[in-house]
């Protein structure tokens, strides 16, 4: 094993065993008090959950659902272990959470051996105030989950379920997992601005790159929300909304911080504050004023009259309602709180403006007569790029050691850093020649391409290595590029109307359907029905079966596309045309699997593995995945199965030569087991389902082409056969 490992990697793995071991050494004595912190954490939340967790998320999981859709929820254990061993098992990562900062705290004089303590000492209320800050952000996130969108998120996941036919009968092991895995996304989210004012201060990621890449950041927090919540527009904007703000807010602390520290500046809140008081004050008091406007003067009633024309069946309830006080005092709450918050926007605001105007330069003045001898090392990093465009390297050199003489390690490091930036930018503008850049491209690319596939294949590329493979794909991808919008639209939109149909019933009629296709003594009973053990069951069926329908629908495409590139590389011959005879041919092939398992192969087999547990009276409740997919792979799958032999002959007509889909029959395995494990439930008996019986199919093939071939013979000249 170690032979696998490099030098640095084998260096890095002893230097994190040797830490390890000398925080243990360093603690020994203290490892008493952080095991008693980790038993209060394990034995607290274990009887926490026990006595009051599990009915508050079971209260939120139903906050939201009508009484019949409550009603249809269950939550079930699997197995008699299920509820203490999860509760064994949170109780224990809590315990280690709780514990873990203690037991750094102890073992700080061996991280400070090894220079991974901050030698400078950091002042308490910073740390005071980083940790609450953090704190209240991290419950915040937790407030928004639990309060506003669980609640909405469960409701929606249930009634999708019902409609299909399906009871939602959640695992006690899933539910808790799906809900404690988000309770941590929305706590760490919350964080976004203490990390983002932390990079930017460290100037780790620059303040400008948060602000010039915001819409890169709303692309992808958008893209977050339609991926991890339901598809309803509404519950991703509750994702992404929230999101949005916490990055404007990031932005502004970020800003603050790093312009405090560029200006040498020290941030005095409350001088910024004391300047503008007044304006404060008045800004807190309108925003309680609108807020109480809002109540008394018809707001609510028009409110909800705007919510009904959305067709929202939410409705914003009085002042005092929720809580037990009159409505007079649930008002004064209110009114206080929008005072609050107006005011402390505007307080941001001064602040902002304060300490932006704190560095501001009073004059301007020719860049290029800055004395750099007499900045700080921030001056040195703030100042502009003419400053230093006439600075040689031995001057720099001088600079630097001057500081270094008088302690100022830091500033000579600045010097050299703005130095090392504004040859990067002459040696770009010494390139801008068209010739030369050219030249320059050119030899880049050739060193980039030889030193990527040599590390593959030792600097050869012919057909045979990896290489050839990377100039092949890389040439077809290539030229699909001009027709990337078509094929992704297609997908799309194929996805989409598979999903819509779906998601608005279509696989509950489909599953009443196949049940009407069983014998009767199986449908006799009412005893058979489909659950769902996770919240998200339903919801990722159906994504992965729409995917897979859009990708067999996209294929021909692609394929037709691709004909041209793939016909240069000698993989096909003849003319593209053919695509349309081949989807035909797969098509009829698939078509009379699907009725061949859809009449008989489904009904017999499912019947055959029903039979016993309804002649002994048992409750047949299979999950959505298993027996959906049962379904699929017994009716369309034998299609599938049928169109594989079928495909292997169409390619060999097409130039692909019997020895070569022989030789390659590793990297089909490969692929199908790829496939299986994205398409199929994340299960290894299921893999291996479709993988044995794909490449019995790819055997049969195989063995078709051996007779037609004559062995390979008979192959026609032009394919991998000549090439080879």
């Amino acid at each position: 094993m170690s032979s696998a490992l490099d030098e640095d990697t084998r260096q890095t793995l002893d230097a994190g065993r040797e830490t390890a071991g000398a925080m243990l050494r360093s603690a020994q004595k203290d490892l008493q008090k952080v095991f008693l912190v980790f038993l209060v954490g394990f034995i607290g939340s274990f009887y926490a959950l026990r006595l009051y967790i599990w009915e508050f998320l079971r209260n939120v999981t139903e906050a939201k659902m009508s009484q019949a859709t409550a009603t249809e929820l269950k939550i079930i254990a699997q197995t008699p272990f299920d509820v203490i061993l999860l509760q064994a098992k949170i109780g224990l990562v809590v315990g280690i959470i709780l514990g873990l900062p203690i037991f750094v705290y102890f073992s700080r004089d061996a991280l400070r051996e090894r220079g991974l303590w901050p030698s400078s000492p950091v002042s308490r209320w910073k740390l005071v105030a980083g940790g609450l800050l953090s704190a209240v952000l991290f419950v915040a996130g937790l407030v928004y989950g639990y309060a506003v969108f669980f609640p909405v998120m469960f409701s929606f996941l249930a009634n999708n379920a019902i409609a299909a036919g399906f009871t939602p009968t959640y695992s006690i092991v899933l539910w808790a997992q799906f809900i404690f895995l988000l309770t941590l996304s929305f706590g760490l989210a919350a964080q976004l601005p203490l990390a983002m004012s932390a990079l930017s201060y460290a100037e780790i990621v620059p303040y400008e790159t948060f602000r010039d890449r915001w819409r890169y950041a709303v692309v992808g927090m958008v893209a977050a929300g339609a991926l991890f919540t339901p598809p309803d527009p509404f519950t991703q904007i509750m994702w992404a909304v929230p999101m949005l703000v916490l990055y404007g807010f990031s932005l502004y602390l970020a800003k603050v911080v790093v312009t405090a520290k560029r200006g040498s500046q020290r941030l005095d809140v409350w001088t910024a504050a004391g300047r503008h008081w007044n304006v404060i004050l008045g800004i807190g008091v309108v925003g309680g004023l609108v807020v109480y406007g809002f109540f008394t003067y018809g707001g609510l009633a028009r409110a909800n009259d705007l919510l009904a024309w959305m067709g929202s069946s939410r409705r914003l309830v009085a002042p005092g309602s929720t809580l037990p006080v009159s409505r007079a005092v649930g008002l004064a709450l209110w009114t206080a709180v929008g005072a609050l918050v107006a005011g402390a926007i505007g307080f941001m605001y001064y602040v902002y403006a304060e300490l932006d105007a704190a560095v501001e330069p009073t004059a301007v003045g020719d860049p290029t007569e800055i004395d750099l001898a007499e900045l700080d090392a921030d001056g040195i990093r703030a100042a502009p790029p003419e400053a230093f465009s006439e600075l040689s390297e031995a001057e720099a050199t001088e600079l630097a050691g001057e500081a270094v003489d008088d302690g100022d390690k830091e500033k000579a490091r600045a010097i050299f850093e703005r130095f090392d930036e504004i040859e990067a930018i002459r040696e770009e503008a010494d390139a801008s020649d068209p010739q030369s850049t050219s030249e320059e491209l050119g030899d880049r690319a050739s060193r980039a391409g030889g030193t990527f596939l040599d590390e593959f294949t030792d600097g050869e590329t012919d057909e045979d290595d990896i290489g050839g493979y990377y100039t092949d794909v890389a040439f077809v991808l290539d030229s699909l590029t001009s027709r990337a919008f078509r094929i992704a639209a297609v997908f799309g939109l194929v996805l989409a109307s598979t999903f819509g149909w779906l998601y608005t019933g279509g696989i509950g009629r489909v599953f009443d359907q196949f049940l009407s296709q069983m014998p009767a003594q199986v449908t006799a009973t009412d005893d058979i029905t489909v659950v769902a053990l996770h919240p998200m069951e339903a919801l990722i069926f159906e994504v992965k079966f729409s995917t897979l329908v859009a990708v067999l629908v996209t294929l021909p495409m692609v394929a037709y596309y691709a004909w041209p590139a793939l016909r240069k590389r000698g993989f096909v011959r003849g003319n593209r045309n053919v695509i349309f005879g081949w989807a035909a041919a797969l098509v009829v092939g698939l078509f009379g699997g699907f009725v061949l398992g859809y009449t008989t192969v489904a009904p017999t087999v499912i019947s055959y593995l029903v039979a016993d547990g309804v002649r002994a009276d048992m409750v047949i409740a299979y999950r959505i995945t298993n027996f959906f997919w049962l379904i699929f792979f017994t009716t369309a799958g034998i299609g599938l199965l049928a169109d594989v032999p079928v495909l292997m002959l169409l390619l060999n007509a097409a130039g692909v030569s019997y020895r070569s889909m022989r030789d390659r029959w590793r990297e089909v395995t490969v692929g199908i087991l790829a496939f299986a494990a994205v398409a199929t439930p994340a299960d290894v008996m299921t893999m291996f389902m479709v993988t044995v019986p794909l490449m019995a199919a790819y055997g049969v093939g195989l063995a078709v082409l051996f007779v037609v071939t004559l062995g390979g013979r008979r192959d026609r000249p032009g394919g991998e056969t000549a090439k080879a």
